[in-house]
């Protein structure tokens, strides 16, 4: 599904990420952890195309993606909802969620009805703007955009930052739904542990730019959560 190998990312010349090695398990949902200013979303920005890399690869489907823009890489069947969600505030939700269907391998026309059975206040607040939506209807929103491409792999950068509890629980339990059932290939970048524990498969983190443990999720012990997630 996706495979990162000996990937190094510069910022003009600070060595931001090192001999990166990263291979999702697919059809799981695969978390990427580390302390705030490791790498991680500048990991997934790079596998998005959305910053360049010095070095290394990211095999997609069996095709190095190293090189193809970004706009190439979400048709190629990659969903992203990034962090802070980034939708489109002026524009209604069912607008926000037809963006997403230029990207689509089928070319079709409608937003796919599973959407709204995921995130059913989708359907309630068509009309309504994404700005006008709560912090946690927005997420759904941004979530709901990024399925609409369809995608093999549904990358996302700490879905749950910011979000009630309420919604967080929903959320969790939606991204576990769709990698055990739906079979959907998941990179998820999560802080908390507890839903973490949760909806995760597997684990790697990221310290000072490099992978320095990756595991099944039951492997990730308290060792390793003083030594590299502690704040």
């Amino acid at each position: 599904m996706l495979k990162i190998e000996q990937l190094n990312q510069y910022y003009s010349e600070s060595h931001t990420l090192w001999d990166i090695d990263l291979e999702l398990e697919e059809g799981k949902c695969n978390c990427l952890m580390g302390r705030n200013g490791v790498g991680k979303t500048t990991l997934l920005n790079c596998v998005m195309g959305l910053q360049s890399i010095r070095s290394g690869s990211i095999i997609f489907n069996g095709e190095n993606i190293a090189r193809v823009n970004a706009e190439k890489r979400a048709s190629l069947g990659i969903g992203y909802v990034p962090q802070g969600r980034q939708i489109f505030p002026l524009l209604s939700v069912k607008e926000n969620l037809q963006i997403g269907l230029g990207a689509r391998a089928d070319k079709a026309k409608s937003i796919p009805e599973f959407i709204f059975e995921l995130f059913p206040v989708l359907k309630e607040m068509l009309s309504r703007r994404g700005g006008d939506l709560s912090g946690g209807q927005q997420q759904q929103l941004a979530i709901g955009r990024a399925l609409v491409v369809d995608p093999k792999l549904l990358i996302l950068d700490e879905p749950t930052e910011g979000i009630q509890p309420n919604i967080v629980q929903e959320i969790g339990d939606i991204i576990k739904q769709l990698s055990s059932e739906v079979g959907l290939t998941v990179l998820l970048v999560e802080q908390k542990l507890p839903i973490v524990r949760r909806i995760a498969d597997n684990f790697s983190i990221l310290d000072r730019g490099r992978k320095v443990a990756s595991g099944q999720i039951d492997d990730l012990n308290d060792d390793l959560i003083k030594e590299y997630l502690t704040v």
